[in-house]
């Protein structure tokens, strides 16, 4: 008889409603700000200057975020669930509004830092109250409208950003943000369960590991922003380094950012994480595509960014149908086939991509893009519930459903630079850059599929370890 797991309904996550609400309005705000800032920078530089400083908005922001994130486990144990989030949405205000005011780049370089520290700590957080405010039964979908809010961010972000930067009201746009931030804030304390570790139980800071990963999101941010491939390689390199430094340090260290079980021999907990890297990474070829629709496909800028939020749109609209899963089998097969089908949708509009293409194929661009961005979404829910039931106890299963964000914001800023740098190797032409990407990144993220099935295995020898056992404890007790 096939095994099936417990998944609550929908309705039964909205008994929950005000657990629900605070932890997928964290990660929204979070997700639309990226987004939205990318739409308003050129505005606000045309406002208040710092042109030499415009990438270090997306370094500053992507290595506070991640910071945070590496944080959480510390916050919870200091704060609790509603300080924590009281801390987190009130960081991203306060960045926010040093944002809206600020008279010069300098000024809204440090904004935009402290908002990383509020989203990266609400990112993080959204996971871990899926892990300890939810029941074992509500993890999937918890994790699938944490997801879901990724993607819905990466859709509206772009489109609000827009907005405001027509009517020239950047300032405006980090105004609202904020004043978002203080409602969410305001519903915390009624919201969520108090619960969460005292000061007592404090959790260490893994300075060692923090230091090394700041390392490898800069190297890489700075990766991102350069135009000459070889330099632009070696900085990639050294990030790489950086991050192999890292999984020595956690290895051989008492404080970790992942949970223990990552580095033990046949987990499958380091695969879980990686598949999620090559997942997540795929997200990265969204800031091309609206070039791509003006360039090659002739599209209006506003059809153009539509067609870049199509992943994101399918991504989002696929984790319904996925968080429905129960049945073992299917969860397993859909944890090695989000990776396969995302690389399969890069590839075939790679295939796609023409000079001048006519309206019909460009059109065609459409629901291939839906159907890539629904890889990540028929996949996504199921490897974050997998890793977060990987760990061994309470401690290490809120540490390993913090490590989420994590690996999340790290694959974001690494995709961000192989995405850059594929497009200047496959430069000057649009065409080549186009299908340099796509076909780049269809490979990388395909392979998240071997991952996947290594995991899997993984898991199923340990399951029937696990059984030998228990049926090797009751014959002794039999006796």
């Amino acid at each position: 008889m096939e095994e099936h797991q417990s998944v609550g309904s929908w309705r039964e996550l909205g008994r929950h409603m005000g657990t629900v609400l605070v932890l997928a309005g964290g990660v929204l705000v979070g997700a639309v700000n990226i987004y939205l800032t990318a739409s308003l920078l050129p505005t606000a530089v045309a406002e208040i200057g710092g042109e030499r400083l415009y990438a270090g908005n997306t370094t500053v922001f992507l290595t506070a975020q991640v910071v945070a994130t590496m944080l959480v486990g510390r916050t919870l144990s200091r704060r609790g669930n509603i300080g924590s989030y009281l801390l987190g949405f009130g960081l991203f205000a306060v960045g926010s509004v040093v944002c809206a005011s600020s008279p010069t780049m300098p000024v809204l370089l440090v904004g935009r830092s402290v908002q990383g520290l509020g989203a990266g700590l609400l990112t993080g957080l959204g996971f871990a109250l899926v892990y300890s405010a939810l029941p074992r039964r509500l993890w999937v979908r918890g994790s699938a409208l944490i997801s879901a809010m990724f993607g819905l961010g990466n859709f509206v972000g772009p489109a609000l950003g827009g907005l405001f930067a027509q009517f020239g009201s950047w300032r405006l746009a980090f105004a609202v943000l904020a004043a978002a931030s203080a409602v969410m804030a305001a519903s915390v304390p009624r919201a969520l369960p108090k619960c969460g570790r005292t000061a007592a139980g404090a959790v260490p800071v893994p300075l060692v590991s923090l230091l090394l990963v700041i390392g490898a999101v800069g190297a890489v941010s700075v990766a991102g922003a350069l135009s000459g491939e070889a330099v632009t390689a070696v900085f990639i390199a050294l990030a790489l380094a950086l991050v192999a430094a890292f999984v020595v340090a956690e290895k051989r260290g008492r404080v970790r950012v992942l949970p223990r079980p990552t580095y033990q021999a046949g987990s499958a907990l380091r695969w879980l994480y990686l598949t999620i890297v090559l997942l997540a990474v795929g997200v990265a070829v969204e800031t091309f595509l609206p070039l791509f629709g003006q360039r090659l496909g002739g599209l209006p800028p506003a059809a153009a960014g539509f067609f870049g939020a199509a992943l994101s749109l399918g991504w989002s609209a696929s984790q319904i149908v996925s968080s429905s899963a129960h049945r073992q089998r299917t969860v397993r097969r859909l944890r090695v086939a989000g990776p396969g089908l995302l690389g399969a949708g890069l590839a075939v509009l790679a295939l796609l991509q023409r000079r001048d293409a006519p309206l019909p194929l460009v059109l065609a661009w459409l629901p291939v893009l839906l159907l890539a961005g629904a890889g990540i979404g028929l996949a996504m829910p199921h490897l974050s519930v997998a890793a977060m039931a990987g760990a061994p106890d309470k401690e290490e299963g809120e540490k390993a459903a913090a490590a989420i964000a994590t690996v999340l914001t790290m694959s974001t800023a690494f995709g961000a630079a192989v995405a850059g740098l594929l497009v200047n190797l496959g430069g000057p032409s649009t065409l080549s850059s186009a299908r340099c990407l796509l076909l780049g990144f269809a490979a990388l993220c395909a392979s998240g599929t071997l991952t996947a099935l290594r995991a899997d295995r993984l898991a199923q020898r340990a399951q029937v370890r696990e059984a030998k056992a228990e049926a090797g404890q009751t014959a002794g007790q039999s006796r």
